[in-house]
């Protein structure tokens, strides 16, 4: 598999970076501190912060969007468009990010109020 390496990153991770530079195929790699992939923000630091923001933000765009179009506001219906829509990019692969931090877990229960 050849790699894109126009779409490679570097990413000094831990508390002893070493700020070395990395070429492949004769380019330099970019380096970066904050980087989304299949869906999860991932950092040097190893912070969720970026993440919980990231979700925080994708569902309370979702639940305007509900709000906006959705007419018939019945509860069944409502509870349905929640479960399926919003609490999906909550739960999505949230073993890997986590929250820990009181104010990361405060930020993701803001959506529920």
């Amino acid at each position: 598999m050849e790699f894109n390496v126009k779409k490679c990153k570097l990413m000094h991770v831990g508390k002893d970076k070493v700020n070395s530079k990395y070429t492949m195929k004769g380019n330099t790699l970019q380096e970066t501190s904050l980087e989304k992939d299949l869906g999860v923000v991932i950092s040097d630091d190893g912070e969720t912060l970026s993440q919980c923001q990231f979700v925080y933000n994708k569902a309370i765009r979702i639940l305007g969007m509900i709000n906006r179009t959705i007419r018939y506001k019945e509860r069944r219906i409502m509870v349905r468009l929640y479960k399926s829509l919003v609490r999906t990019p909550l739960e999505y692969c949230v073993s890997a990010w986590s929250p820990h931090y009181l104010k990361d877990k405060e930020l993701i229960e803001r959506v529920q109020i």
